[in-house]
């Protein structure tokens, strides 16, 4: 393995850290995904063998499932990854499969996504958790509808770190020019979905090379690091950005001098002393203890699973989310969102579905805003229905009130899945971007009418003259977030 070059110029955006000489601890989480055919199995599996993780009895099996050898002698990598009997009869991914290998540097979990339309589901699971995200493309017909696909599930996912691998570069005898033209190329769709974090790499999965080592002799012009390095050198999302969010996924009371609310801690830290807001109903209590299996702590961060114990007696329920009182989330009962279909059936306009998000399921309707075009990357508005497998944005409208982050914030608490009350199959999966001004708009209130507007707007009607010459007959209040909801709320039972 040779040291990273200082600089790269067939990189699109090469990592300029310098190198860590201290292992880091924290475990890179990363997909493989990209069209069929591509090589996504074979780059991982050879990913495992370079980095000898492949103990003696899976190599034996390996050479034995492989049967004869390719001219290069050497086994089929894929099957280290396609472990189900319809993948090895069809050469092809179908379920997600997680494997795990290490360098001196740190550890990587990688998921090998399927590559077929039709599993697009599965490839979102993948990216669902991943912090980096592996383009694959075949030098011979570069970016493809299903690279774009791909690409767009993984950056409405949230991943920023893109690594390009323009695979099986030894059949196009190592060109430069097909490689720079096909790495442009994705760069600029890469740009439109809001990635600049982009490293294009040429390589010879079967082969090895710019895997794990490097290719200096056969490709003599390229200067910039391996897919080992660059995975070396790639950051960790963390959730501990943010307030405090915990969903309960249980009330536990052993006994009645005893009562606390489990769960695990979805983003942020929590202390004793510390004030909480129990939400949707916005109850606010201090935290008096933090309670795991076996001790009491004096602090939980993301990730650990905790029975939290206040310092009164406060009405929660399973789905109910317990947050830091500093930073609270957001809470409505109309989100705009972006969405993945699953199903056949797509995502019917008005109808309902139930949305699952950690511990809280609620019905809600879902309006279709737009919908991506991956032959242009562009959105098409006015979407009447998301066809299986479409990319759209949306309006949801909850019948109570929802509890959310936005996903760029934090991926447990802004992500959700959409569910058939019929079927129960879930045929969506999908993030928040951002609250709807719900508040927005007109409501009577007997006699009245209750305008909301936005502050700045509202500055601007009062200061006009018609608004003066009307002052003595208008009502104005200034009033919060949970006023306002509460308010228009009761406005519009009474209608």
């Amino acid at each position: 393995m040779t040291a990273p070059a200082q600089t790269a110029s067939a990189t699109i955006l090469p990592f300029a850290e310098p190198v860590k000489a201290a292992r880091d601890t924290r475990p890179l989480r990363l997909i493989t995904c990209g069209s069929v055919d591509d090589g996504k199995s074979t780059l991982i599996g050879r990913l495992l063998w370079d980095t000898k993780a492949v103990k003696e009895d899976q190599a034996a099996t390996l050479a034995r499932d492989s049967g004869k050898q390719n001219d290069l002698g050497l086994p089929d990598f894929a099957l280290l990854l396609d472990g189900l009997q319809a993948e090895r009869e069809q050469g092809i991914t179908i379920d997600v499969a997680y494997r795990y290998f290490s360098t001196d540097r740190r550890s990587f979990i990688v998921a090998d996504t399927p590559g077929h339309e039709q599993y697009t589901r599965n490839m979102a699971t993948g990216a669902s958790t991943a912090d980096l995200a592996i383009l694959l493309t075949d030098a011979r017909s570069g970016i493809l509808e299903q690279t774009r696909r791909h690409a767009t599930i993984a950056a409405l996912m949230g991943i920023r770190q893109f690594v390009l691998a323009v695979n099986k570069f030894d059949l196009v005898n190592y060109d430069k020019a097909i490689f720079e033209k096909i790495s442009h190329e994705f760069r600029e769709f890469a740009l439109s979905l809001g990635v600049r974090q982009i490293t294009a790499i040429p390589m010879s999965a079967l082969k090895g090379e710019n895997v794990v080592y490097s290719a200096d002799s056969a490709i003599p012009w390229y200067d910039g690091p391996t897919l080992v390095e660059t995975l070396e050198l790639a950051t960790v999302r963390t959730a501990q950005a943010g307030g405090f969010r915990l969903p309960v996924q249980r009330v536990a009371r052993p006994g009645e001098s005893f009562r606390g609310y489990q769960g695990t801690v979805a983003g942020g830290s929590i202390k004793p002393g510390d004030p909480v807001v129990v939400l949707p109903s916005g109850v606010v209590a201090n935290v008096k203890q933090i309670v795991t299996f076996d001790l009491v702590r004096n602090a939980a961060v993301a990730g650990d699973a905790i029975t939290l114990v206040l310092d009164r007696q406060v009405d929660v329920a399973r789905g109910d989310v317990i947050v830091s009182l500093d930073g609270q989330p957001m809470t409505g009962l109309h989100f705009d969102a972006q969405l993945v279909s699953l199903q056949p059936g797509g995502i019917e306009p008005g109808r309902r579905y139930w949305l699952k998000s950690g511990s809280r399921r609620q019905r809600v309707t879902v309006e279709p805003i737009s919908q991506l075009e991956l032959s242009t990357g562009k959105w098409r508005p006015h979407a009447s229905t998301l066809a299986m497998n479409a990319i759209g944005k949306v309006r949801l409208s909850f019948e109570e009130q929802a509890v959310f982050d936005a996903y760029e914030q934090n991926r447990s608490t802004g992500a959700f899945i959409l569910i058939d009350p019929d079927t129960l199959n879930t045929v969506a999966g999908g993030m928040i971007t951002a609250k709807r001004a719900e508040l927005g708009g007109i409501h009577t209130e007997g006699q009245r009418v209750l305008m909301s507007l936005p502050a700045d707007l509202a500055e601007q009607i009062m200061a006009s003259e018609l608004f003066a010459n009307r002052r003595d007959e208008t009502e104005i209040r200034r009033l919060t977030a949970k006023q306002a909801v509460e308010l228009f709320s009761n406005a519009a039972s009474d209608i």
